[in-house]
This record gives structure tokens, C-alpha cells and sequence, in this order.
């Protein structure tokens, strides 16, 4: 029954369903649990993926669930938003031969049930001195934090929004995964041992000498910052968005943003991921219509085939060669926050090398063209090259009290690559400064 509720709770606006038990185990058969499986080199956290779903055939999903989350922490959300298309399923043996196994909704299956049954999967380590500041309670922020409980060092994280999480709660469109899993799983490594605190601002609220002072190492995982102006005229009018706040203010709940958006025209301006999760999760919330503008052809947006597919499924227009040109008002609306544009001019790149200009009769205009370096980054007492921090594999800065990794570092990946990112400069901060204070606390 608990279980049950769970999966109720979490399917009820995501797209793809969950596995019953009795798809889990036929799905779990097919496999054929390869020696030196090409699915785990192909992960970054390396699950060890023939195990766990040796385990799900066995009728074990407790099981798998421990082997999933002993590599990655955050394994349940991974399994929601992470690309497997072209990470472990694309490495599957039977790619080729028939269809990959179903990897990722099997991984879903197995930690949907570890959090339904309130299963205990983080077991902090014997307690070392030493404690460590982290920076944002992201997916990089709260992996580090896992790993260093899990060698028995303390950590406090430091998050300026009301809600732990990161793009993972705030970010990630509502349709891959809602903010209630999110939560569960930050819940989960609470109740294990971590420690938050929400609502505080780095800079603002508690100074970085503070933190120097309180802790013996600090890490970065701020992530990213707002995606930037493209320098048109009248991008600053109301019914102009950011497609992070977009996403945000859907997965936030808001009513009143789902009401204006019910029948509008929407033109959303990117070729990344994130420009797909705009305007699939704008359709899917009730547009009247979506196009997606990008400057370049197909070939050259960075946005994965699968998800492009996924958004033309859902009833998107996807426009290529289409330069925006200017925002037209006048806005109108109850509010700024609630208002609509006029329209949208764009010019389009002719075969000649011209260009015939278009005006697209959009409602609003959404901003999904990569984000810049936060804020904080320039802050800093570490080196940083065009708004991210410089830092090696292992999470090292350029100052040896500071580490970092995730977003803040690559400029945007998977989470399941700030996942293993955190780990790895977890185990750095642990071999190279904690360990060196020695003894037990």
C-alpha cells in the first residue's frame, strides 16, 4: 500500500510510467548480464547495472535499490531525467540486436520501492574530525555531502533557495520528474545525516571568511546562473521569460502562470535541452501553440534526437535558420509577471545567403539559450574562466581550501554527472585535507 500511494503521488504529471512488478521482471529477464557490461562503463557513477537488475529478477528490488544508490546517491532521480538513450541503454549489447534493455525505468522501479518502503540506504561512517562547507544543495552539493557522510565526516549545506534541490526541483521540467520525488529524495539523505539550511545566500547572509572559519574546506556547486539577454529590442518587455524561471514557476504549482498559458503562442528561442524541456513542458501545460526558434540547422543543435522527438510528438514547431529580431508590444495583462507580448519578428536565412523577415503572432517569448556563470563565481577566492570555475577532475581549485564540481565547473551537464563530480571531490576534500587532521571526533 505504500509503495502504491508513492507511485500515485509521483505519476501524477510525469510522462513516462513506472514499471509494474510483473514488467519489471520480464523486462529484468531479457537481460543478459554481461561480463564487463558496456552499460556500467557507460555511466558515469558506474552502477553496477547487471547486478541490480539480477537482483530485480530475483524479486529483490530492496536490493537493487542498495547496489543503485551505493553508487548514486540521487539514483532515483537519475533515473527520471538522465539521457539513457545514449548513456547505458545506448551501450547496451542488444542496441543492435533487438531493443536495449529498459535500464532506466528498471532503476526508477527499484528506488520508487526503496522510497516507498522508507527503505534506509545511507549509513554514515564512523565519525572523523573535520567538517566541510558546502555551497548550494544541488545535485553536485548534495552528492558530496552523501559521500563525505559516508566517511564519516561532517558537512553543513549552504542554499540560498527556500528549497534544497537545485535544478532537480526547480529546473528539471515537470513532465520528466516533479518536485515531489525531488523532495523525497533530499529527504532521504536528511533523515541519513546531511544538513542543510535553506534560505541562505553565500555573500549575504553568511560571509565566505565566515565559512572559511567554521570549516576546514568549502565546496562550490552553485550551479549556473540566469540565462542572459540576446540583445533585442524589447526582450525586456513583459511576456518575456527566462526558461529556467518558465520551468520553475509550472513545477512551483503557479496557477496563475498555468491560466495565462492556457492557449497562448509561445516562441521559444534555443537548440539545447533545456530549450526542449521549455517548449514540450509548454505544450503539454495547455499552449494553443509552440515553435522552437534556432539560428542554425538541425545538425547543430546540441539538443539530444530522442527529446527533439519527444517535443515534435507533443506538437511542436520546430523553426530553423530564424534569427530573432525584436520583441513587438505593447505587453498587456493583469500584471507584468501575468502579461503578454504582441508578437515576434525574426528574419530567416535564405539558401543565398539572404534573408526574408517573419513575424510569428507569439504570445510570449521565452529566453533558453544557456545560462551564465552565478553570480557568486566571481566572488570567489578561486580561478574562474568565463563565468565557471576552474577545476580539475578531482573537484581541485586553484586554492587548495576550496573545492568544486557540477555545473558551476562543466557549464551544464547530466545530473548524473554532478552526481559523480561531487563524489570524486568528496573523496579529494577526505585524502587530502580532512584525513590529514586525523582522529576520531
Amino acid at each position: 500500500m505504500m509503495a502504491e500511494s508513492f507511485h500515485k503521488k509521483a505519476l501524477a504529471r510525469e510522462l513516462r510510467s513506472a514499471l509494474s512488478k510483473d514488467e519489471a521482471l520480464a523486462e529484468a529477464n531479457r537481460c543478459l548480464f554481461c561480463y564487463d557490461a558496456p552499460c556500467m562503463r557507460a555511466c558515469p557513477t558506474h552502477i553496477d547495472v547487471p547486478l541490480f537488475i539480477r537482483q530485480i529478477a530475483t524479486s529483490n528490488p530492496g536490493g537493487a535499490a542498495r547496489t543503485i544508490l551505493s553508487a548514486n546517491i540521487l539514483g532515483a532521480s537519475c533515473a527520471r531525467v538522465c539521457p539513457t538513450e545514449v548513456l547505458c541503454e545506448g551501450a547496451c549489447v542488444l542496441e543492435d540486436q533487438h531493443k536495449p534493455i529498459q535500464i532506466g525505468p528498471l532503476q526508477r522501479f527499484a528506488t520508487d520501492h526503496a522510497m516507498a518502503v522508507k527503505q534506509k540506504i545511507l549509513t554514515p561512517g564512523t565519525p572523523k574530525a573535520g567538517s566541510v562547507g558546502i555551497i548550494g544543495a544541488g545535485p553536485a552539493g548534495l552528492s558530496c555531502a552523501a559521500e563525505l557522510l559516508k566517511l564519516g565526516y561532517q558537512s553543513v549545506i549552504y542554499e540560498a533557495a527556500e528549497r534544497p534541490g537545485g535544478l532537480n526541483t526547480y529546473g528539471v521540467a515537470q513532465y520528466k520528474m516533479t518536485p515531489e520525488v525531488a523532495q523525497a529524495e533530499v529527504d532521504w539523505l536528511i533523515e541519513a545525516g546531511v544538513t542543510i539550511r535553506c534560505g541562505v545566500t553565500v555573500g549575504k547572509d553568511v560571509s565566505l571568511s565566515e565559512l572559511e572559519s567554521r570549516h576546514d574546506a568549502i565546496f562550490i556547486g552553485v550551479g549556473m546562473g540566469a540565462i542572459p539577454g540576446i540583445q533585442i529590442e524589447g526582450e525586456s518587455l513583459p511576456g518575456v521569460w527566462d526558461g529556467l524561471d518558465f520551468i520553475a514557476a509550472l513545477k512551483n504549482g503557479d496557477r496563475e502562470i498555468f491560466e495565462m498559458l492556457r492557449g497562448a503562442r509561445v516562441a521559444v528561442i534555443g537548440g539545447g535541452n533545456t530549450a526542449i524541456d521549455v517548449v514540450t513542458q509548454a505544450s503539454r501545460a495547455g499552449a494553443g501553440k509552440v515553435w522552437l526558434l534556432y539560428r542554425r540547422g538541425r545538425e547543430q543543435m546540441s539538443a539530444y534526437p530522442h527529446e527533439l522527438e519527444l517535443a515534435k510528438d507533443a506538437g511542436v514547431e520546430l523553426v530553423l535558420h530564424a534569427v530573432p529580431h525584436r520583441v513587438l508590444g505593447p505587453s498587456r495583462g493583469p500584471s507584468p509577471r501575468l502579461s503578454r507580448v504582441s508578437g515576434l519578428e525574426l528574419g530567416r536565412k535564405l539558401p543565398d545567403g539572404g534573408e526574408r523577415l517573419e513575424t510569428l503572432p507569439a504570445d510570449l517569448v521565452i529566453r533558453a539559450t544557456g545560462q551564465k556563470g552565478a553570480k557568486l563565481t566571481a566572488e570567489l577566492p578561486v580561478r574562474t574562466d568565463g563565468g565557471k570555475v576552474v577545476a580539475d577532475s578531482n573537484g581541485r581549485t586553484s586554492n587548495p581550501r576550496y573545492f568544486a564540481a557540477g555545473d558551476c565547473v562543466s557549464g551544464g551537464q547530466e545530473v548524473v554527472n554532478a552526481v559523480a563530480e561531487g563524489q570524486r571531490a568528496a573523496r579529494t576534500i577526505a585524502d587530502e585535507v580532512l584525513g590529514k587532521l586525523g582522529g576520531a571526533r
